[in-house]
């Protein structure tokens, strides 16, 4: 199971946040064929968002037959193996990368000292 997490900050709207979190899930191997998702009440409340923010990423997901809904028992990953593009993997480090380096440089860290940094994480 993933760790679900919204950034106001992005400008991407939650659902699709949601929706992105969900197929890079699958594509990395995080996210199994047939794994139980959380109940769009559920994961409604932990994320702290509408309930039809949720369920309508769950729906763009169904359409889209990357998530299987069974009536009375929940919302599952689908049979559906999902390949990342080396471009769509490109934006969302450049994303990532783009949202970090802000938030380090408003603390007055330089270039020199995330570099210095990332490569003792290593």
């Amino acid at each position: 199971m993933i760790d679900f997490k919204l950034d106001p900050k992005t400008g991407t709207p939650f659902y699709r946040q949601i929706i992105d979190q969900i197929k890079f899930g699958i594509a990395t191997g995080k996210l199994k064929t047939g794994e139980q998702l959380p109940t769009v009440r559920s994961l409604a409340v932990d994320l702290k968002v509408n309930l039809n923010t949720v369920a309508k990423a769950y729906r763009e997901l169904e359409i889209q037959h990357i998530l299987e809904t069974q009536q009375g028992t929940g919302t599952f990953i689908g049979d559906i193996s999902i390949q990342l593009t080396e471009k769509e993997k490109h934006d969302k480090l450049e994303e990532i990368c783009h949202e970090f380096t802000s938030i380090a440089f408003s603390y007055g860290f330089s270039i020199d000292d995330i570099i210095n940094q990332l490569q003792k994480q290593e």
